[in-house]
């Protein structure tokens, strides 16, 4: 009997320690599965805010979709050191205040890098939001000087300083003209900006600015007493450092006064060939300054413009270009600075504004881009004209 009690005990006891076995490898083996799952769906969220409706919307779609093919290709090619994007856009309407409720709500998402806002003001509203939090911030497309005010922010485009000059330096070296009227947006930080950097450098140049007249956003639909000063004074070349919503009506309006001068513009002009029921003919000839031209013949561009007819049913234009080049320039930055998925913004942004002034891009919108530690960027400015409903590279 004692035998035989042994031996149940022994049995009893062996089939415990099997129990206790299994569930330890079970155990370990959920909890390394777990970490597993927790690792794969570790990525880095970038998020985007810019206009996708309302008046500046032809801005702000082609920001939201130019982003969206840099961060597909990426995904696809195994991400930024093998960790996955999550991109998420929001709405701003080109209005500040939504600006900053775009920005809560992806602050609530975790977001960890900003690829915007889109236009001047809203971003430097923005800014100071991602200056407080300390948030790596690049703008593709915001002009305006305080865009990049603060350590953490960036830009793909030229400022709007630097588009006043470089239009001055390109009408000038290229002698596209020897009479030059402006028309431009007083109430506007665009506008006035490009407008006042012009005139700086005009008087390095070997033409003369005959005509300079404003209007503001309470009075930019009729624009026949502007136009009329510039046809007396003898203008040959009207510069145009607005948006293409008023450049429509100063085209048309110009064509029914039977004055035809040469119309030259800025980003802002970017668009004017999707304007419903605005006759495309009258933008014939109109040249724009832009360090994008969608008819290049790269591999680059070629590859960027196919995949964006095909997606999107479109010919992308100069802030579609930006944005796949604010993408692009976030991973360099990020590889640069060898930034991991689990760090929070402030971190992140730390290392990034960093990483910034040593890096070179070569994008869409200029080869060898660098930055400065004041968010600049530094490449070479080109120019494009509309020929038969398209741009075409000068």
């Amino acid at each position: 009997m004692k035998k035989l009690t042994s031996l149940l005990l022994a049995v009893v006891l062996g089939a415990t320690l099997l129990c206790g076995c299994g569930d330890a490898t079970a155990t370990d083996s959920t909890d390394a599965s777990a970490t597993e799952a927790t690792a794969s769906a570790a990525t880095f969220k970038i998020g985007g805010i810019g206009p996708i409706t309302g008046g500046a919307a032809v801005y702000g779609n082609a920001v939201k979709n130019g982003g969206q093919i840099a961060v597909d290709e990426i995904n696809a090619a195994g991400g930024i050191n093998g960790v996955q994007i999550e991109y998420k856009f929001e709405d701003d309407e080109h209005d500040a205040e939504k600006a900053i409720n775009a920005y809560n709500t992806l602050k609530d998402w975790k977001m960890q890098v900003l690829m915007g806002t889109v236009t001047s003001a809203p971003c430097v509203a923005v800014s100071e939001k991602t200056k407080a939090d300390n948030v790596f911030q690049i703008t593709p497309s915001g002009s305006s000087v305080p865009c990049t005010q603060y350590d953490n922010a960036f830009r793909i485009c030229f400022s709007d300083p630097q588009q006043g000059t470089a239009s001055a330096q390109y009408i000038g070296q290229n002698n596209l003209s020897t009479k030059v009227a402006v028309i431009y947006d007083s109430s506007d930080v665009y506008s006035s900006g490009i407008y006042e950097k012009f005139v700086a450098e005009a008087a390095n140049q070997p033409f003369e600015i005959v005509s300079a007249e404003a209007f503001t956003a309470d009075n930019k639909t009729d624009f026949t007493t502007q136009l009329q000063k510039a046809k007396d004074a003898g203008a040959d070349l009207v510069f145009l450092p607005i948006y293409y919503q008023e450049a429509t009506l100063i085209l048309s309006q110009a064509d029914t006064m039977g004055y035809a001068p040469a119309f030259f513009g800025c980003d802002g002009l970017d668009g004017i060939l999707g304007v419903e029921n605005f006759d495309t003919k009258l933008a014939e000839n109109v040249m724009l300054l832009t360090p994008f031209a969608a008819d290049a013949t790269d591999d680059a561009t070629v590859s960027f413009v196919t995949k964006y007819k095909e997606q999107y049913g479109e010919t992308p234009n100069q802030f579609a270009a930006d944005a796949y080049d604010a993408i692009y320039t976030i991973k360099a930055a990020m590889e640069k600075a060898g930034v991991t998925a689990d760090m929070d913004a402030s971190a992140i942004c730390d290392a990034m504004k960093a990483a910034m002034t040593q890096i070179s891009v070569d994008g869409l919108t200029g080869n060898g881009m660098a930055w400065s530690a004041e968010g600049e960027v530094d490449k070479t400015p080109k120019a494009v004209v509309i020929k038969d409903g398209a741009y075409v590279a000068m």
